[in-house]
């Protein structure tokens, strides 16, 4: 307050000071030039001369204000175009992750084309346009996309892969990602997107084909890719008792199926998960015998009780011998409910029905299981004991889907 007070004292000062200096004086200025001549007091032409320049600063500011104002002015000025595109870019973003696909679309797509870096909002208005199932608008964003940053090809490949696959087009994308892996043959997130889509499809002998990349590039964890590793190789299995590798006119049925087993190393011929899908293919074709020798040899070397269980499903050459060898298990394994539930079944195969129950009443004691209430319900109606082997029918039943028991029974209509 006392600043203003002070202004105000000095002005008043400088304004007497002023009206002093006209009345005492008033000056005089001539300005002649040719024909022109100007005459006044100092006074006069000091206010003209101040007149003249708030003229020029007015109209400069003028000019100023048409150029760079707000819309309210121009709404062609360079600042608010700006202020749209960037309107228009929070606009979309916020419709994208909102769903309102079609206002998205409309959004970032002015904002590309307004954008020297316009590639995000390429890629946001060709996928809202993907969702809405506007495919073809979707393919062309991402051909203009490309057309403005070219170099940023793979980024929109990758992108154009993941809106193909969710449209369903799981060739197409299969496609744009071969393409891009052989133009970009080490680029992790191309290995990462075909790795995962080659699960999906279940083309589990390509999945092979690109485990030495995907290991080489550290694509996945070493754990995640061991796993996964394993599960192929299990599948492809699976797969080549019905079907050869090397596709049309290739061997089927078992010769396909050692073709693959022999395909593995010797390493990965030792891994239980793979000896366990093995075994479990040669039992659907028949070759019990050789099964049996397979999950024998596997179990010497290490106890494993998946192997275990599965050892019960088999036939080998000598049920009596094959019995012993699961029994010599039993030693230090006497706690594994699916060990005891094999024992139960070999000794059912070799009607020993009293060592048959012992064993299947003991896996029961430790697990219930619905293979080992189904066994001995089997086994006790046979013996005679109809009403237990009914309890142990429907409590298999029950266990097959816990969900059954959870739901309640229709009410009978009376009449």
């Amino acid at each position: 307050m006392k600043r203003a007070y002070i202004i105000v004292f000095f002005v008043i000062v400088i304004a007497a000071l002023v009206g002093l200096a006209i009345s005492r004086h008033a000056g005089y200025v001539l300005i002649a030039y040719d024909s022109f001549r100007y005459e006044s007091s100092i006074w006069a032409a000091l206010g003209l001369l101040v007149a003249v320049v708030l003229v020029v600063w007015l109209v400069r500011a003028l000019v100023r204000l048409l150029t760079t104002s707000s819309g309210v002015v121009n709404p062609w000025s360079r600042r608010n175009r700006s202020r749209r595109v960037q309107v228009a870019i929070e606009q979309g973003q916020m419709d994208l992750a909102e769903g309102r696909w079609a206002s998205a679309q409309r959004h970032l797509h002015r904002a590309a084309e307004a954008e020297p870096q316009p590639l995000l909002y390429y890629l946001g208005a060709a996928r809202a346009a993907n969702e809405q199932g506007r495919y073809e608008e979707s393919d062309n964003l991402l051909e203009r996309a490309l057309e403005r940053q070219p170099n940023a090809e793979l980024a929109i490949a990758l992108n154009h892969a993941q809106l193909q696959l969710d449209r369903g087009d799981s060739e197409g994308a299969l496609t744009t990602l071969q393409a891009m892996q052989e133009r970009h043959p080490h680029n992790p997130q191309v290995l990462r997107q075909l790795q995962r889509l080659y699960r999906q499809r279940g083309e589990w002998s390509e999945l092979i084909r690109l485990m030495p990349e995907l290991r080489k590039d550290k694509v996945l964890p070493a754990q995640e890719l061991a796993e996964l590793e394993k599960r192929a190789w299990g599948e492809n299995l699976s797969l080549a008792a019905y079907r050869g590798l090397e596709g049309e006119g290739a061997p089927a049925g078992l010769p396909a199926l050692e073709k693959a087993w022999q395909q593995l190393t010797s390493a990965q011929r030792q891994e239980p998960a793979l000896i366990l899908a093995y075994a479990e293919q040669l039992r659907r074709h028949g070759a019990d015998v050789q099964a049996e020798e397979v999950l024998r040899t596997a179990m010497k070397r290490d106890y494993n009780a998946h192997l275990a269980r599965l050892y019960g499903l088999v036939r080998g050459s000598d049920s009596g011998k094959q019995l012993q060898t699961a029994e010599g298990w039993l030693k230090n394994h006497p706690d594994d409910p699916g060990l005891l539930l094999t024992l139960g079944r070999l000794c059912l195969q070799s009607s020993l029905w009293g060592k048959a129950r012992d064993y299947l009443e003991a896996s029961l004691r430790l697990q219930r299981n619905p293979e080992a209430c189904a066994e001995l319900a089997r086994l006790l109606g046979q013996l005679g004991e109809t009403e237990r082997s009914n309890q142990l029918f429907q409590e298999g039943l029950g266990l097959l889907d816990e969900r059954l028991l959870a739901r309640p029974l229709p009410a009978l209509a009376r009449a």
